[in-house]
């Protein structure tokens, strides 16, 4: 609190300014001033809280410094210091609503006491608008939550003072259209205290640096603007958001809905807004709105069958930077889908957690090992609102790391992981020296561990794994034979037919027609 003392008698205002112990006082004492007309011209820019003046004065007297005092601080507490003990003097004190008056004889300690009651009132008042103030705010605040988030219906009187605020704030009028928006910040710790001050930070500068009304809900900033001017001129937005991040030293995420004409239709604003909001995990960048999101209809949801096979083959290769690299291109092809939405996008990462757990079946029925994985691994958890590629990431590893660390190791563990591989290759070309790689043994010592493990050699075990699914999809799919043996790794079909014959006594057309003659007589 200041007080500022004016008096054109040097003895009287260096008296006053020393004999009282003013900083003891809680008041922090201004220069005094030796005129009216010096006291008018500091107090502007010095904004005194309480004023104290001799009533007779060379120029100005005391009491015109008063009232033209008010006209800049109108609640002054002015405190009248006179050598006449005159009531005309005091009944104009008085009608100008004079805090209180002293003489001049007056008793330091009667000074002081005068100067604490004057003190008591000047807090009293700050109290009472500061309630009035906040009281104010959060009914305000309300008032807009009320429109724009809950889309409630307003009485004709709420109706009226919404009305009010978005004229004041110039959101109405003709030709103007208003457009709500979102923002976050991040940036200073991840405490709750310092989340609300920072929010509280972003909600005071928008304030100086746009013409708009917000309120905080829910972690974030809810503003309506002009679209003009406003965070509907992206490149308005832009320049804003720099300079609060450069300010503030954070980072921004501001999300804007469609342009409305009405108050009525901040609400619909308001809801483009939460559905834009859906694509974070998508976009790039920290500031989008409706439009950029509104057209698409969906994009890729499934990973192929060429994606899939690479996808088994760094599974099985336990290849760690080889499956790191499939996930980020896969999903940076995802994000690059200008028409991918939140739910083809979560389809889409499903689909390859799916297809692990699909190859994981597949060696462990292939190994024998089936039974022993039932509720071993979770099935996988996508989670909007953190980055997908780590947590695929890591969730396709745990896969990996399952099938190396648990299922494919001890005295078989090399034919096992072999047979694995030969179960993951059956549709293309390979031989023994590929698989020997693949399980870091010499070919020959892999020959000689099938033998002992299969009672086969190698080459007689692909082929009858290979003649046996192509029985399967024979009596399954309606293929052509040719496509069969290509399925299988056979690019001459009549060799393929060879082969089938000599392993199941029949062609491969006759091993399908009596497949589907079985399925008739099972039918009857």
């Amino acid at each position: 609190m200041r007080i500022m003392i004016a008096d054109d008698e040097v003895i009287i205002r260096t008296g006053l300014a020393s004999v009282i112990n003013w900083s003891e006082m809680g008041i922090e004492l201004l220069a005094p001033a030796a005129s009216a007309e010096e006291a008018l011209e500091r107090i502007e820019s010095e904004r005194p809280d309480i004023l104290l003046t001799d009533i007779q004065m060379n120029g100005k007297n005391g009491l015109q410094l008063a009232e033209e005092a008010r006209l800049t601080l109108p609640n002054l507490e002015v405190i009248i210091l006179s050598g006449y003990d005159d009531f005309i003097y005091a009944q104009q004190a008085i009608r100008q609503n004079v805090s209180d008056y002293l003489l001049k004889t007056s008793r330091p300690e009667e000074i002081i006491k005068t100067v604490l009651k004057v003190k008591q009132r000047v807090e009293e008042r700050r109290t009472s608008q500061s309630r009035e103030l906040a009281y104010s705010r959060e009914h305000r605040n309300g008032l807009l939550k009320r429109c724009i988030v809950d889309g409630e219906k307003l009485s004709a009187e709420a109706e009226s003072e919404l009305s009010s605020i978005a004229e004041a704030a110039g959101l109405v009028g003709p030709g103007k259209q208003a457009i709500v928006s979102s923002v976050s910040a991040a940036g200073w710790g991840g405490l709750q205290t310092e989340q609300s001050l920072l929010l509280f930070s972003v909600d005071n500068l928008l304030a100086d640096l746009l013409s708009c009304i917000r309120f905080v809900h829910k972690n974030k900033v809810i503003m309506v603007t002009t679209r003009e001017g406003g965070f509907g001129d992206k490149r308005q937005l832009r320049m804003t958001m720099d300079k609060m991040e450069r300010l503030l030293k954070c980072q921004l995420t501001v999300i804007t809905g469609k342009p409305v004409t009405s108050p009525e239709q901040w609400h619909e604003s308001y809801a483009t807004v939460l559905e834009a909001s859906r694509y974070e995990a998508l976009l790039p960048h920290k500031h989008w709105d409706y439009s950029d999101i509104e057209h698409r209809k969906g994009g890729k949801a499934v990973c192929t069958s060429e994606e899939e096979k690479e996808l088994s083959c760094r599974l099985l290769d336990n290849d760690l930077i080889g499956l790191k690299t499939w996930v980020q291109r896969y999903i940076q092809q995802l994000l690059d889908d200008t028409e991918a939405t939140p739910e083809s996008f979560e389809a889409a990462v499903q689909s390859v957690a799916i297809a692990a757990h699909r190859w994981l079946d597949r060696v462990l029925v292939a190994i024998g090992r089936e039974r022993e994985a039932a509720g071993v691994i979770e099935p996988y958890q996508y989670k909007p609102d953190t980055r997908p590629f780590d947590s695929l990431f890591q969730h396709l590893h745990a896969v990996m790391k399952l099938y190396h660390h648990r299922f494919a190791e001890g005295k078989t563990a090399h034919v096992q992981r072999a047979i694995a591989y030969i179960e993951e290759s059956l549709g293309r070309d390979f031989g023994l020296q590929q698989v020997a790689e693949h399980v870091r043994l010499h070919p020959n010592h892999l020959s000689e561990l099938f033998k002992k493990e299969l009672g086969m050699k190698f080459v007689d075990y692909v082929t009858q794994r290979k003649m046996e699914r192509a029985a399967r999809i024979l009596t399954t799919s309606p293929a052509k034979i040719a496509d069969i043996a290509a399925m299988v790794g056979y690019e001459d079909v009549k060799y393929f037919g060879q082969m089938f014959k000599k392993h199941t006594g029949k062609t491969p057309s006759e091993y399908r027609e009596q497949g589907s003659s079985d399925k008739g007589q099972d039918s009857e």
